[in-house]
């Protein structure tokens, strides 16, 4: 679809270097916004944002590791004196090891605490003046955070990556009691079954065999798909925040 709203917005996506970050960043560069990319794998950004610029858009790569403070404040300034500052953050970042609890995979444990709470706390923190500023301006301002159907629905040996996502779920419904009363939306999406490279980081075989079999019997949903929400939820009024939005393979609902 469309989104003739989003035109010359300044939007920031973290995890923009594959999966949903990548086509988020795609649709709302290609319906007219400003977008920072934000990950760790420069090469991959440096692709995403010449493939972006050969097709009409505006995009900057900005390399980062959420898990780390000095890179995060370090983007702030790269995307401000890129595109000025934001008015769309979209908290994609995100990683899933699953593994039996009592392995105590202490490693992957904190891997994922870093990442998908800690790291999108750090981006929150980090844009959140951008964003109520651009609200008492009369603009449109966005925190759009990619949660997970795990923060609900309940799988074997993912308890840690279901603990962190139901975290982040309930740090949504948090931030718009301080937020929302400053006209900034939060929306919190949970996407279920999507083809990203999430799969590929699994190191269990059982469980990654177990993963692509879901695939096939269910179906997943592809990384446009979840992008196309986003871009939807931002461009409606100003006024109209979609809070919770759990996008699920009709087979998986």
């Amino acid at each position: 679809m469309s989104y003739a709203t989003l035109a010359d917005r300044a939007a920031v996506v973290t995890g923009a270097a594959s999966g949903m970050g990548a086509a988020t960043a795609r649709l709302l560069a290609a319906n007219g916004a400003r977008v920072a990319l934000l990950s760790r794998r420069a090469d991959r950004l440096d692709a995403l944002a010449a493939e972006i610029a050969a097709a009409g858009g505006r995009a900057v790569a900005v390399p980062v590791d959420v898990t780390d403070q000095a890179s995060v404040d370090a983007a702030v300034k790269a995307v401000h004196a890129a595109h000025g500052a934001a008015d769309l953050v979209v908290n994609n970042a995100g990683v899933m090891l699953p593994n039996p609890l009592e392995d105590g995979r202490v490693d992957e444990w904190t891997r994922m605490i870093d990442t998908n709470v800690t790291g999108a706390l750090r981006i929150i923190r980090a844009f959140t003046a951008d964003l109520t500023a651009a609200a008492a301006a009369g603009r449109p301002a966005d925190l759009v955070n990619i949660s997970s159907i795990a923060a609900h629905a309940t799988f074997p040996n993912y308890a840690v990556y279901g603990a962190t996502k139901a975290a982040l779920t309930h740090l949504s419904t948090l931030l718009r009691t301080e937020l929302g009363p400053r006209d900034v939306r939060v929306t919190n999406i949970e996407p279920g079954l999507t083809e990203t490279e999430l799969g590929q980081h699994v190191d269990n075989a059982a469980l990654s065999e177990q993963l692509r079999g879901m695939f096939e019997a269910i179906g997943g949903l592809s990384a446009e798909e979840i992008a196309d929400v986003v871009g939807f939820v931002a461009s409606r009024p100003a006024h109209v925040n979609l809070r919770q939005v759990v996008v699920l393979p009709t087979r998986q609902a």
